[in-house]
């Protein structure tokens, strides 16, 4: 294997290649063989899975070979990858597959200098290779050899270099030593291989403390981030790399790397500081790369957690514009053939307002972007006029970068960040900002519709709820519903009060288990098969019997709670039967409350003959009867019992003149709503209209 590896990469002319197998019934790819670079450099992606976008993800699931010409089309269609690897590449993933069976995957990677395109050599040589891979691996499954490796991958030295005689290696030694400046080798994994003694003297170490070592654990004024953020960029892209440290207490050392597939030679020299093409110096364009990869960073962990639209707008926000030296950000999509203005930062109010809905054109900068999924990039707003001459310089600002929003592979919005000072985007900030406008394109693409799903769950549970309780004489009701904190804020609690005819009412309260939108759509079918079978004159007990066969007929894999209470007025008699709900309360008309013990029944949706007990009980006027879900009572660490009872005596000691008073009171002192709660109250009293 590790021979068929070198064989691709050495016919290939690729600098990297990483192996894959994906065994057999798995759903992810694991790195088991790599060469041309470090673990450390692959450590993220170790493990694919199938969903994920990465090339060889795509490559195994859709068996084909994925080309990547380069830096701005990988932060484009990969922004994930592209992120942690934002240098100059090109790659190239493919299956690796015999007969009918994919084994696994290949990654090869190309210097930044590659064509945009592979030459038909370089193409053939990928697919020989993996067929003999392919075919390597079918061997060893046969042979019930493991194909996954036990620890970390498994690295392939690269080729041994010219063998020099002992003259030859003396010779070279003293011609380094000779040299004003000094030199150094690094391995692929950036350790010390050789340094010569004017390296040490000018890094200020003994040359036996540096061999084996890395010069960023070595020496501490060089564990800075763009020192070892140039040798990965040396390592990735195979381009030569510059830096500038500064030794405490003062003296500036340039470092050139020269990177090969066997490792990097590093020459250093002194630098004068106040030679600006040596010295990087500070720039108006904001923070270095340390701090805005990991405000990138924490915004594409902060992104998983937005919920809805303004989420994604606030998060983006306030990662972005610190982090990049931004001053303003619009997020823009397209609906209905209009540009819709979905939050900004930075820019008024009234100017947003004047581009919402506005038609889309072509002359309108950023519209372009929405239908191309091409990032604009202009320096000055001589560039942006020369782009778009009918613009007016209206926003203040004096810089743009239009990004577009990927997701799924389509463009579905774009991304505005604007600067107050002219602004130039070399091709790796470009890359930077491209990949991104892509995780916050895939942010956005779930925010939607997220809210999408929030929106028809509320329309649909405001359509199922009664919007008003019927009057009926010599009754007097008061009701609440309050959502869940967590989930789409919708679920299954409803409640509802029947007139039946002039003397007698029914009344009904439940709990379908759940959070969402099919909870929602089951509790309209509960509430409806109740109301149903209480208006022709069913009992209690039969009226829970008819919506318990219903929902055992349904199969919704969802499980109800229901009490239903017939109201006899005239008698002054009220009979209860209960699926599982928590024990109403009865209020007398003389402060006393109890808890009523209604014979348990089993939940709907169980049982299709489970039986459902009554008990009837007075229910003279002035009396307070509470129905409520579990909700109200149900808290983390707190006994079922006990928390019933605190009820209780808050409703005691509440006002049964103000059953609208008495509900708010009740209300407030319900533990922090994790689950929805729905009460009705309902007193017998004499009508006074």
């Amino acid at each position: 294997m590790d021979t068929a590896l070198a064989d691709v990469v050495r016919e290939s002319d690729a600098s990297v290649a990483l192996l894959y197998v994906l065994p057999p019934d798995w759903n992810a790819l694991w790195l088991t063989v790599m060469t041309g670079a470090p673990h450390e450099i692959a450590a993220p992606w170790t493990r694919v899975a199938l969903t994920d976008p990465m090339p060889v993800a795509d490559a195994v699931r859709e068996r084909r070979l994925v080309w990547v010409d380069g830096q701005e089309e990988m932060a484009r269609r990969y922004p994930r990858p592209a992120l942690v690897l934002p240098y100059d590449f090109a790659l190239a993933a493919a299956p690796v597959i015999s007969g009918a069976t994919v084994w696994g995957g290949l990654v090869l990677l190309w210097p930044g200098t590659h064509p945009p395109q592979l030459s038909p050599d370089e193409r053939d040589a990928v697919e020989k290779g993996c067929r003999h891979l392919g075919s390597l691996m079918q061997q060893a499954a046969d042979r019930g050899d493991p194909l996954l490796p036990t620890g970390r991958p498994r690295l392939v030295p690269p080729p041994a270099g010219r063998a020099l005689s002992p003259a030859e290696a003396t010779s070279v030694a003293a011609f380094l030593d000779r040299l004003p400046e000094g030199s150094c080798g690094l391995d692929l994994n950036g350790r010390i291989t050789f340094i010569t003694p004017s390296a040490a003297g000018l890094v200020g170490a003994d040359p036996a403390d540096l061999l084996g070592s890395l010069p960023w654990e070595a020496l501490p004024w060089m564990d800075v981030p763009h020192v070892e953020d140039r040798y990965r960029a040396a390592l990735v892209s195979r381009r030569p790399q510059v830096f500038t440290v500064l030794r405490p207490p003062d003296v500036w050392l340039s470092f050139e790397l020269y990177p090969d597939s066997s490792g990097i030679s590093v020459r250093i020299t002194p630098s004068d500081p106040s030679d600006g093409a040596q010295v990087p110096k500070p720039v108006a364009a904001g923070p270095g790369r340390a701090t805005v990869l990991y405000h990138l960073m924490h915004l594409a962990a902060t992104l998983t957690e937005a919920v809805g639209v303004q989420d994604v707008v606030d998060q983006a926000a306030d990662q972005l514009l610190p982090a990049l030296g931004a001053q303003g950000m619009v997020l823009m999509t397209a609906e209905d053939g209009r540009l819709r203005i979905l939050g900004h930062r930075g820019y008024r109010a009234e100017l947003m307002a004047r581009f919402d809905a506005i038609p889309l054109s072509s002359d309108i900068p950023g519209v372009r972007v929405l239908t191309t999924g091409v990032p604009g990039f202009f320096a000055t707003f001589a560039e942006l006029r020369h782009a778009y001459p009918l613009t007016v310089h209206e926003d203040g600002m004096a810089a743009w970068a239009f990004l577009p929003l990927i997701a799924s592979g389509r463009p579905i919005g774009s991304l505005l960040l604007a600067y107050d000072r002219p602004h130039t985007f070399p091709p790796s900030e470009r890359a930077v900002l491209t990949s991104l406008a892509g995780l916050v394109g895939q942010a956005l693409d779930r925010a939607r519709l997220y809210d999408s799903k929030h929106h028809l769950a509320h329309r649909l549970q405001s359509a199922l709820l009664p919007h008003t309780l019927p009057r009926i004489p010599g009754l007097r009701v008061a009701a609440r519903y309050l959502p869940a904190a967590r989930g789409l804020g919708v679920g299954g609690d409803f409640y509802d009060l029947i007139r039946l005819d002039e003397h007698t009412a029914a009344a009904a309260i439940g709990d379908v288990q759940g959070h969402n939108v099919d909870a929602a759509a089951l509790m309209g079918q509960v509430r409806t098969a109740v109301h149903a079978h209480a208006t022709v004159g069913a009992a209690p007990d039969d009226v829970l019997a008819a919506a318990n066969r219903l929902l055992t007929d349904l199969d919704p894999g969802l499980f109800t709670s229901c009490l239903y209470a017939h109201l006899d007025l005239a008698r002054g008699r009220a009979c209860l039967a209960t699926a599982g709900h928590p024990s109403p309360l009865l209020r007398h008309a003389d402060g006393h409350t109890e808890r009523l013990h209604v014979p348990p029944g089993l939940l709907l949706g169980i049982e299709p003959d489970a039986r459902y007990p009554t008990l009837e009980f007075p229910l003279p006027p002035g009396c307070v009867l509470a129905l409520y879900t579990d909700g109200l009572v149900e808290a983390p660490g707190v006994d079922i019992d006990d928390a019933i009872a605190a009820l209780a005596g808050l409703l005691e000691h509440a006002d049964p003149t103000d059953l609208d008073a008495m509900t708010d009171t009740l209300i407030r002192h319900a533990p922090t709503p994790g689950d929805d709660i729905a009460l009705l109250l309902i007193s017998p009293q004499p009508d006074r209209e």
